[in-house]
């Protein structure tokens, strides 16, 4: 039987009523909630037919675990959504040649969160951590994503170095973000099947990722900041690559 998902805020289950209304089990709203948010909520559920049931703000501070802040007074029982669970069956599915997020030691729920947003933005196939050192798919992850968690899948691999071996033998062109890499980023061709690999703001990437990577790409820094958090690097290198793509078609 699979898990089911608590799902806190409302980007993260108005996105779940809109485009999977048939995998909530029910949504719990602050009664007190008055506003246009709250109001919009409501007639949605109705529409497509989901159980809303309006309750005590205690209620939903405990059934959030006490975080009742950030749970801007809506939570929702879900299953979830059925994604591509592995490779193959991105792989399989895949219209164009794939385009791969690869985190290595994201450990903050926040950012994983923040990671998927941007996946989803610029049509990552999928996001990808190891199993260890990775923030899991949380209610918290779920949230910041605003929705994305919905439509991107987050494959956690029990080896990193071995599934990097697995795109490489599909085409992939393996390509680390790192302050030392060898290449400004837009120097770099990424207009073909690329996974974008980065590591945790502060450490950068394993010694063993770095080494399975085909080459060392850096964003190049204007002003006097040194890194960017993962999720804006995140950001900026599936625009850089979605850019080359929008050219080579043209």
């Amino acid at each position: 039987m699979s898990q089911r998902q608590v799902l806190h805020g409302f980007h993260a289950v108005v996105s779940r009523v809109r485009h999977h209304a048939e995998s909530i089990q029910a949504i719990y709203l602050d009664k007190d909630r008055r506003d246009k948010r709250a109001r919009d909520l409501i007639q949605l559920a109705e529409a497509r037919g989901v159980r809303l049931v309006l309750s005590e703000g205690a209620r939903l501070s405990e059934m959030a675990g006490g975080h009742m802040g950030n749970t801007q007074g809506v939570i929702a029982f879900a299953e979830p959504v059925k994604l591509a669970l592995n490779l193959a069956e991105v792989f399989d599915t895949a219209t164009e040649p794939p385009l791969f997020l690869v985190l290595d030691g994201v450990t903050d729920p926040h950012n994983l969160g923040a990671c998927l947003r941007s996946a989803d933005a610029f049509a990552a196939h999928a996001v990808i951590a190891p199993k260890d050192r990775s923030a899991g798919l949380t209610a918290v992850a779920i949230k910041a994503s605003s929705g994305a968690a919905d439509h991107v899948p987050y494959l956690t691999v029990t080896n990193l170095a071995r599934s990097l071996r697995e795109m490489k033998e599909h085409g992939i062109l393996i390509v680390g973000a790192d302050a030392e890499g060898t290449l400004d980023l837009n120097e770099a061709d990424l207009s073909g099947a690329t996974a974008l690999v980065l590591g945790a703001e502060g450490e950068g990437l394993r010694r063993l990722t770095r080494e399975h990577c085909d080459v060392l790409v850096k964003i190049p820094m204007q002003g006097q900041v040194e890194s960017l958090n993962v999720s804006v690097s995140a950001g900026v290198c599936l625009y850089e690559a979605r850019r080359q793509r929008a050219v080579v078609g043209q």
